[in-house]
């Protein structure tokens, strides 16, 4: 078939790749602008358009795909069978959703109609499900509305973070697209009504939706007076990016543990330093329990845990992080999936 592939970031990639080995024909690949990004600033291409220029695809980056119809047109005329979205980043406009044929069809990284919207690796983590999975989903106007041909479930592990479990899905959307499209094109073209229909694919139910915003910086800071729990799952969902302060300084949370309190311990302030063990790390004193740090970064240095990080950061007992002002930290939408 021939196929027109939107998609932007490293998830993006394996479905891409996927596509091309299974002897499809990428007639384009349709990618966000390059954009500015490390330390240096210097403008480099997104993954997907990065490996889509290795493989000799023709690429595409529209700013804004709904105000740009000379690239409706030059996509148009690709003469695509169909399109594959897998975490562009941009909703495609009505006039775009009804070029190909045979539809335009979206690999999406949770259980519809469970977190729609832009981040849902992260939230899925962040609001504690105990699984998730990925559905190929027929594209409509509406945000992550449409109906589900293909859906496939997995755990999520406890001390799992939102690169492992992205990488895992990253694969088994490319084996999900894989297996979709030989059926998208036995069921034929026509009115999408009578294609879907042909196709069997199921309607999503309006019970049981939430919404994945895209994340803030706020999101990104930790406020000790929330629950270990909570705090650990926040590290885990946005693996690497949590963060607190130490000494001015910030200091990134890779890996934590909630721990059984100690019988008798007397309460402590939020963010207080309990114990420093140089065979695991900092305790620190949350809303409920202590929070085991098992990895940090401080700016500027390496990863390290353990007795290193106890060096590098000079820790002692009762020192004190800052407790947080809890801007963008609510707790997530309670799950069924827990």
């Amino acid at each position: 078939m021939k196929i027109l592939f939107w998609g932007t970031p490293a998830y993006a990639v394996p479905s891409l790749e996927a596509l091309v080995a299974a002897g499809h024909q990428l007639v384009g690949v349709v990618s966000q602008p390059d954009r500015r990004r490390g330390r240096g600033k210097a403008l480099l291409p997104s993954a997907v358009k990065a490996r889509a220029l290795e493989l000799g695809i023709p690429v595409f980056t529209p700013e804004r795909i709904r105000r740009e119809p000379h690239t409706q047109a030059a996509l148009a005329a690709l003469a695509a069978d169909l399109s594959v979205v897998v975490a562009f980043g941009q909703l495609l406009p009505p006039q775009v959703l009804a070029q190909p044929p045979l539809g335009c069809w979206n690999g999406h990284g949770s259980l519809l109609p469970r977190w729609r919207g832009a981040a849902p690796i992260q939230w899925s983590l962040i609001a504690g499900d105990r699984e998730t999975g990925v559905g190929i989903m027929a594209m409509e106007a509406g945000l992550d509305t449409g109906p589900v041909l293909l859906e496939r479930t997995i755990p999520i592990g406890e001390l799992e973070n939102a690169a492992q479990l992205g990488e895992r899905l990253a694969h088994l959307t490319a084996e999900l697209l894989v297996e979709a499209l030989p059926r998208i094109a036995a069921a034929g073209t026509g009115p999408e009504a009578e294609r879907l229909a042909r196709l069997g694919v199921r309607p999503q139910p309006q019970q049981g939706m939430t919404y994945a915003r895209l994340l803030n910086k706020d999101d990104y800071a930790i406020d000790w007076r929330q629950s270990a729990l909570a705090i650990h799952r926040r590290v885990m969902g946005l693996y690497p990016g949590a963060h607190t302060d130490w000494q001015g300084q910030r200091l990134k949370l890779l890996a934590t543990e909630p721990l059984v309190p100690q019988l008798g311990a007397r309460a402590a302030e939020p963010g207080t330093v309990l114990t420093c063990g140089a065979d695991q790390g900092l305790v620190v004193a949350t809303a409920d329990r202590p929070l085991l740090i098992r990895q940090a970064q401080l700016a500027g240095k390496g990863p390290c845990a353990g007795q290193a990080l106890l060096q590098q950061l000079g820790a002692r007992v009762g020192d004190q992080l800052p407790i947080g002002s809890g801007a963008g930290c609510a707790e997530p939408p309670a799950s069924d999936l827990r």
